[in-house]
């Protein structure tokens, strides 16, 4: 069948979370529990930021707009999951299917610019803080966290268009809970050699060059913070280094096993990459709220602040 007639009678069938019944109530809690706190996380973030003059810097500026596209990223998956689970059932439209791969593909490539920015905005403070404010004007800022909204639709575009032009022969089961690039090739009756191709081409430029460039970044920051003559302080940095890179490191390892490791259509391997697939899905959205916030002293007491000030709003009403 070919991809353009295929829009409005053909559907798939998602694999979801696990094929146990007696899982789906605890999956459905366990994720329902996972969305809400990273849809909050991180728009307490966005509006602690918004509403407080001290933080209107990059480094808080380029986290607003990592908080805002972890909360569209995680939103093009896990609401369609769990409805999926609550109503048992397991379809998507072909059309629904494209546009949440367009989407999903769209934000992912954005949280990795962005990752790539606030390591860059971290470098220029740490190891060059007398050039921080020239360098990280507030025209610069404006067009990188520009270029990291606007750059990831021109790769969602070229790998939906390569998906659409596949042929999906009849109703297929995408080991997934959600569509990707991966498991839509794997169900596809067509030859994906292009696709495969263009997935690692274009996916290891985007994903291991930006990887390389945090890296770099972090090698240098640890690198001035091992000059920082009082061992406290080299402590509290070496701590807060440690935790971003921790999240950027399961980040970039799943991502990097689902998109430059190929891997086999076996049970198992469903299962393995479905964990992959939640990991920097979901749990990463989910700890960066705790990450870059929880351990820095503005931000709490930006949290502080909005917190009182609703408690006074509601007891003034």
């Amino acid at each position: 069948m070919a991809g353009g007639n295929q829009t409005s009678i053909f559907e798939f069938l998602l694999w979801g979370f696990s094929e146990r019944p007696e899982q789906q109530r605890i999956l459905f809690l366990l994720f329902l529990w996972m969305y809400v706190i990273t849809v909050a996380g991180n728009l307490l973030i966005v509006l602690a930021i918004g509403t407080n003059t001290c933080l209107h810097s990059p480094m808080y500026f380029f986290l607003a707009s990592l908080s805002c596209a972890d909360i569209l990223f995680t939103s093009t998956t896990v609401p369609k999951a769990l409805v999926n689970i609550q109503t048992q059932s397991r379809s998507i439209s072909y059309a629904g299917c494209l546009t949440q791969l367009y989407f999903f593909l769209n934000f992912g490539i954005m949280d990795i610019f962005l990752l790539v920015t606030m390591a860059y905005d971290r470098y220029v403070a740490i190891c060059h803080p007398l050039h921080y404010t020239m360098v990280m004007s507030r025209q610069r800022c404006t067009l990188l966290v520009s270029a990291c909204w606007a750059l990831p639709s021109l790769a969602a575009m070229t790998h939906t268009f390569l998906i659409f032009r596949l042929s999906f022969c009849s109703k297929k089961i995408i080991p997934d809970f959600f569509c990707d690039l991966g498991p839509l090739m794997k169900v596809s009756c067509s030859d994906t050699q292009v696709n495969e191709l263009v997935v690692l081409v274009l996916g290891g430029a985007v994903i291991l060059t930006s990887f390389m460039l945090i890296l770099v970044s972090y090698i240098h920051i640890i690198s001035a913070i091992l000059r920082i003559p009082s061992a406290q302080g080299r402590r509290k940095s070496f701590s807060t280094c440690g935790s971003h890179l921790a999240v950027v490191a399961l980040f970039f390892g799943t991502v990097i096993r689902a998109y430059l490791c190929p891997s086999s259509s076996s049970s198992n391997s469903v299962e393995e990459d479905t964990a992959a697939a939640v990991m920097y899905t979901v749990v990463t959205p989910l700890l960066n709220p705790f990450i870059y916030s929880l351990r820095n002293k503005d931000m709490k007491g930006a949290l502080g602040r909005l917190f009182r000030g609703k408690v006074s709003l509601s007891w003034g009403q």
